[in-house]
């Protein structure tokens, strides 16, 4: 065997080896800070939830995905930065959310209600929004969570 076709082959698996090296760094999991929040719905209850915060874009990448459970009250954050529409899925979320759409402000204006494990279906903000709110699929309708609803939290900037 000539000493080309060794070079060739040794660069190509080169080439390979950074490039599953990459791939293995960019699916690193992430770690998250937490945070109290409160959502206040319009009959006046108010319930306390603790949320992990997706700021950057590998935390708002790799979201509740893999997470075989998460506890009743607590919730993921995730703040885009700006107001924009924003689009969602669950590609490799393993149990069904709540998505709370929420406006600069805090105020709730749109909620997607039990999204599918694993479905690769778009799910809309519906319009320009700042952070959306992941809870536990049912959690809006146990409680009475409704568009206009109030979250307050330090993240937002509302907290009372």
């Amino acid at each position: 065997m000539s000493a080309l076709p060794r070079m060739v082959k040794s660069a190509v698996m080169a080439l390979l080896f950074f490039t599953l090296a990459a791939v293995a760094q960019a699916q690193q999991q992430q770690t998250f800070t937490s945070e109290p929040l409160q959502i206040e719905t319009a009959g006046g209850k108010s319930h306390d939830f603790t949320a992990e915060l997706a700021l950057n874009n590998a935390q708002r990448e790799q979201g509740l995905m893999f997470r075989k459970s998460m506890p009743l009250e607590n919730g993921m954050l995730f703040d885009f930065g700006e107001p924009r529409d924003v689009a969602m899925w669950m590609r490799n979320t393993l149990i069904p959310l709540d998505m709370l759409f929420i406006g600069r402000d805090g105020r709730i204006t749109h909620i997607h209600e039990n999204a599918v494990p694993h479905s690769e279906a778009i799910i809309s903000s519906r319009g320009p929004v700042k952070f959306v709110l992941e809870l536990n699929g049912g959690t809006a309708k146990r409680y009475g969570i409704k568009p206009g609803d109030m979250v307050r939290s330090a993240q937002i900037g509302n907290r009372k």
